[in-house]
């Protein structure tokens, strides 16, 4: 009874296996919350996939950290727990350091000026990742990074008193050591544990940009922001070579160009709900505290003389910080 139990089952499979059609799942961690830009922009891609595709490929999404931190995506792509991510620059970092070079604090005075630099890399960033095992899907940014705090910060000085506790990354060594150089009081903790961070006491200052804090709502436990646009989020959202070459190769190019089209639609979009999120948050209690010329000279000073030197010696490669530096000042020297 038991092998002609089998003997049915095996059967049963064969036949499912070969009359509906082949469908690859494809699992995608990210950090953005349900419902968030970010999220929609996924599922809308997933939706032109399965459509491009014919219903033979899908996107199952494991959205606001269930996948773990973008150090846990990475490592759980490399593994195949998951085959992609939509991670910022801190998880791609992790993969190529070269990255990096695009997330020197003050160095960028606008997008056309990140869009000209990286659009110039992008075909030789595209290149370290496959060499490494990932393909880009498309490129991104999630807004400009201000400093978010209990307490109002304008100058640095501001920053420096013994209870400013500062978030910076779990595992984001240089960052620690270059925060500390300053003078600051940098604290490691996981993306996914800011909020509760911030509760307990941890840390009562963090970094991101004005959508993010809105999105996770941590501003409502630091509503004060400092109004310095201290450096773009660049990020992307990647694949395992593993699991692209596993979709059919008449298919890819159709799902690629569905993935670059919704990443320059969402890069449209986020810059412009930047600012409308701050106007929502003051609604809610944010105070955003102005920054005169003297106090942005400050900061600049500040980061090239203790920042730089930390990030460039133990974390940005200095060829590729001079090749952006190089392509900034040509853009400059263009407009």
């Amino acid at each position: 009874m038991k092998i002609l139990m089998v003997k049915f089952i095996t059967a049963c499979v064969i036949f499912l296996s070969f009359g509906h059609a082949y469908c690859l799942t494809i699992k995608v961690g990210t950090l953005a919350p349900d419902g968030s830009t970010w999220y929609t922009a996924l599922r809308d891609m997933g939706e032109e996939w399965e459509k491009a595709a014919d219903g033979k490929v899908n996107i199952r999404i494991y959205p606001g950290g269930v996948a773990g931190d973008e150090a846990d995506m990475v490592r759980k792509m490399r593994i195949g727990q998951i085959h992609a991510a939509a991670i910022t620059d801190v998880g791609l970092s992790s993969i190529i350091p070269e990255i990096k070079a695009f997330q020197m604090p003050m160095m960028f005075n606008s997008y056309e000026e990140l869009d000209y630099v990286r659009d110039k890399l992008a075909p030789k960033l595209e290149q370290l990742l496959a060499g490494r095992g990932f393909i880009v899907l498309n490129w991104g940014d999630a807004g400009w990074v201000h400093i978010f705090s209990q307490k109002p910060v304008i100058y640095p000085k501001d920053l420096k008193i013994q209870d400013q506790k500062i978030f910076v990354w779990a595992g984001g060594t240089s960052n620690f050591n270059a925060w500390k150089a300053a003078g600051f009081h940098p604290v490691e903790v996981a993306a996914t544990d800011i909020f509760m961070s911030l509760q307990t006491g941890l840390i009562n200052t963090f970094t991101t940009t004005p959508l993010v804090a809105l999105s996770y709502q941590w501003f409502a436990l630091a509503r004060n922001m400092c109004d310095l646009a201290y450096a773009p989020l660049c990020g992307a959202t990647i694949i395992t070579k593993e699991s692209w070459e596993k979709i059919p190769e008449d298919l890819r190019p159709k799902l690629l160009q569905a993935a670059r089209s919704n990443g320059e639609k969402l890069k449209k979009e986020i810059r412009e709900m930047d600012n409308e999120a701050i106007k929502v948050m003051e609604k809610h209690g944010l105070v955003k505290q102005p920054v005169p010329a003297e106090a942005r000279k400050e900061w600049k000073d500040m980061t090239e003389k203790y920042l730089y030197p930390e990030l460039l010696a133990n974390e940005v490669p200095q060829d590729m910080y001079k090749e952006v530096l190089g392509l900034l000042q040509e853009y400059r020297a263009q407009h």
